[in-house]
């Protein structure tokens, strides 16, 4: 039987980009929200889970320098990106196969090792997928497909993070490598596959080999994206705000699943934190966008960050008054029970936090869409994109060495304070009066957009 091409229809278009993302979401939430809770209920410390969380993003936050490569040495026969995507999620799979035997309690370094490399193979994707997109949707089909694409991400961090958490006490850990590769095959094998792209006109071919004209490519982009922040007061103040954190951070990257396995939950109730986070998060990037177009760009995205530092302070006091300081070893013996009003505490500014979170990402994109310069839309939106994935990386690894140096209580204050500094670069961020609408690219960095 043969499957049909679902680029040859919209309702094909959008259901293959939005399956072809939920392959970007599965592994994601896998690593970053599953891995790390096991990780920590095995007796691995913060500062460990927290380097191997950054090492996650590391890909994502260079993944421009990919997309020349992926334009230059390609295949008519096989598609220009199909060929792409089919090997990347090959790929993909037989990483996450050959990291189930590493025990990750003694041989970590091997293990990060193999999953930054399928997160290399992730960011891969994710380039190529996204140049289909741009190749193939019509422009009045590319909101639709936006909105699908992130809701396939999140839909994948959802089942990859919660789902494996909930299916974890029923078939066991290692099997759920298995479930996370499967999903990704059955994608390939009914999507990826059968997709039929679209002849186009032959690219220029430049003198040398292609390894040298995709070099060239690079530098290209990095000239482009010089001289795209440089064009204006607020792109150039972009880029400092890109790598500033906006807000608060912890209690949505690896310190929260630390917490909540120290803190007594089992792995049915830490999915379901996950879980409803997530959702609370995706309905607040909807509401965030909507308000920020209605009441002000910049005054919302204020609020919003100021909003993720509200649930990140009353935890930290409160940590603070039961004298929950230091990490704590969840295989010891005989170690602290934590009171019940911590837990729901816990619970509570975590889902607090998910709200203004998804407030802060949906205004957050829509700012820097208007200081992109519409001539090189997708080298600066790119770049900026690459710079938030980065600030996820060094905010996970400064976070667990801070856990296991100074305690929770300090290293939420810290995070509460570093998230509002971005805040007064905000009214000096107007676009300039001329400033053109740009026509910008499907989402470049869904990871960083969808903190698990």
């Amino acid at each position: 039987m043969r499957l049909p091409d679902l680029l040859a229809t919209k309702a094909g278009r959008m259901t293959a980009f939005f399956a072809l993302y939920l392959t970007e979401g599965i592994p994601l939430g896998f690593t970053a929200t599953a891995i790390a809770t096991q990780m920590r209920r095995q007796g691995l410390g913060p500062a460990e889970i927290g380097a191997f969380v950054a090492s996650l993003y590391l890909p994502w936050a260079f993944k421009w320098a990919v997309g020349p490569f992926v334009d230059v040495l390609s295949s008519e026969r096989w598609g220009r990106r199909r060929m792409w995507i089919v090997l990347a999620q090959g790929m993909m799979i037989v990483t996450l196969l050959a990291a189930l035997p590493v025990n990750f309690t003694t041989e970590l370094r091997l293990f990060t090792a193999i999953i930054f490399i399928h997160n290399l193979f992730g960011a891969t994707q994710d380039v190529a997928i996204d140049a289909l997109a741009v190749s193939v949707l019509r422009p009045d089909e590319r909101g639709l497909a936006n909105g699908l694409m992130f809701g396939g991400a999140y839909l994948g961090q959802t089942i990859g993070g919660a789902g494996v958490l909930l299916l974890a006490p029923h078939i066991g850990f290692n099997a759920t490598f298995f479930f996370v590769a499967g999903t990704i095959a059955l994608v390939t094998l009914l999507v990826s596959l059968p997709l039929r792209e679209r002849p186009e006109p032959p690219r220029p071919v430049a003198a040398g080999s292609p390894l040298a004209a995709a070099g060239k490519e690079v530098a290209g982009f990095v000239i482009d994206s010089y001289r795209a922040f440089t064009g204006s007061r607020a792109a150039l103040l972009g880029v400092v705000f890109a790598v500033l954190p906006a807000g608060a951070y912890a209690l949505g990257l690896a310190l929260q699943s630390n917490l909540a396995v120290e803190l007594g939950l089992d792995d049915t109730q830490v999915g379901f934190i996950n879980l409803w986070s997530t959702i609370l998060s995706a309905g607040g990037c909807i509401l965030g966008g909507w308000l920020s177009d209605r009441f002000g760009r910049r005054m919302m995205l204020a609020l919003f960050i100021a909003g993720t530092s509200i649930p990140t302070a009353i935890l930290a006091l409160a940590m603070q008054r039961h004298g929950w300081i230091m990490p704590v070893d969840p295989t010891a013996a005989g170690r602290a029970v934590p009171a019940a009003a911590l837990v729901s505490m816990f619970w509570a500014m975590t889902m607090v936090y998910a709200v203004f979170n998804g407030l802060m990402y949906g205004a957050r994109g829509a700012l820097y869409m208007d200081i992109t310069t519409a001539r090189v839309a997708a080298t600066q939106f790119t770049a900026y994109m690459a710079l938030l994935n980065l600030v996820i990386a060094y905010s996970a690894a400064w976070q667990g060495n801070a856990v296991t140096k100074w305690g929770y209580p300090l290293t939420l204050a810290l995070d509460t304070v570093l998230g509002l500094v971005c805040i007064a670069l905000l009214p000096f961020m107007r676009p300039a009066a001329a400033h053109q609408p740009a026509a910008v690219p499907p989402p470049q960095a869904i990871p960083e957009a969808i903190q698990p």
